[in-house]
């Protein structure tokens, strides 16, 4: 089951990378004045490009609950990180251009410290519900955090630094949905459609959804993805990781483990930094 968590997850990752170089190519033509503002997804609407990006995180949504359902969030989470290596290799086509060997380096980094970090943790355990105790502080906890993030970006102008924080905000938001749809998904494998449309968390993911995508769309329209991605990628990793523990119960390894652990962390940044400036996705994915 582990084996297919992580596989489902694997294309859940490359879905999505599909899906953010699309959105990011639709997001470079809507005007300035329509950010932070429901005008900018309607912008996005009215492009094909944007409903094929659609489309992926669609498919990314599919993959993501299959992972949910067959293994725990702290470890169908985190190999979404790939997502990042996934999108730079994906956009490469669309710019003309080839990742230079430093990339395929950064690249390798990445997978390495990915597999090196799981195989240490070893996540497992937890349950596939979870009490309003333990949801409540949760909420509680990523609404500051969203609520923060949002606040400052609201109060910067367009650039690396205000794409970086509404990237934040949308890794959180990602994240708790991501903690939703695990609830929601096992509650229509086990119990049904007609106990999934009545449960509270799977309206709390659509909704939760929806405002993660509009924050993405904030941060994609506000920087370039070198800006965006790593907040977006770690910030999901480390934020599904927390929930996964706090709020289902899930287990990692501590101990000793956490200094291969934190080496493996180093190698993930190192990589995702380094990759993320490899190629910049600017403006040229709009010609």
């Amino acid at each position: 089951m582990l084996v297919l968590c992580v596989f489902f997850a694997f294309l859940g990752a490359a879905s999505n990378a599909t899906g953010t170089v699309l959105q990011r190519k639709a997001a470079l033509a809507v005007p300035a004045e329509d950010a932070m503002r429901a005008r900018l997804l309607v912008d996005m609407i009215h492009q094909p490009v944007w409903l094929l990006g659609i489309c992926g995180v669609a498919g990314a949504a599919l993959f993501q609950a299959l992972a949910l359902v067959t293994g725990p969030l702290a470890l169908a989470q985190p190999v979404f990180i790939l997502e990042l290596p996934l999108a730079l290799l994906i956009s490469l086509p669309v710019l003309g251009r080839r990742l230079p060997g430093s990339g395929w380096l950064a690249v390798a980094v990445m997978v390495a410290g990915l597999v090196l970090g799981l195989a240490c943790a070893a996540p497992s355990g937890g349950g596939a519900q979870a009490s309003l105790a333990r949801w409540i502080p949760a909420f509680a906890v990523c609404a500051g955090v969203v609520f923060f993030v949002v606040g400052a970006a609201r109060h910067r102008p367009s650039g690396a630094a205000r794409a970086a924080l509404l990237a934040v905000g949308a890794a959180v938001s990602n994240a708790l949905t991501a903690a939703l749809m695990k609830s929601a998904a096992d509650t229509f494998s086990s119990r049904g459609f007609g106990a999934f449309l009545t449960a509270w968390q799977t309206y709390g993911f659509a909704v939760l959804g929806v405002f993660a995508v509009f924050l993405l769309e904030n941060s994609l329209q506000a920087g370039p993805i070198a800006a965006s991605q790593p907040a977006l990628t770690l910030g999901d990793a480390a934020v599904s990781l927390a929930l996964g523990i706090t709020v289902y119960s899930e287990h990692v390894r501590t101990g000793w483990w956490l200094l291969p652990e934190l080496a493996a962390l180093g190698l993930i940044v190192a990589g995702t930094v380094h990759l993320s400036r490899a190629v910049p996705l600017t403006r040229e994915l709009a010609d």
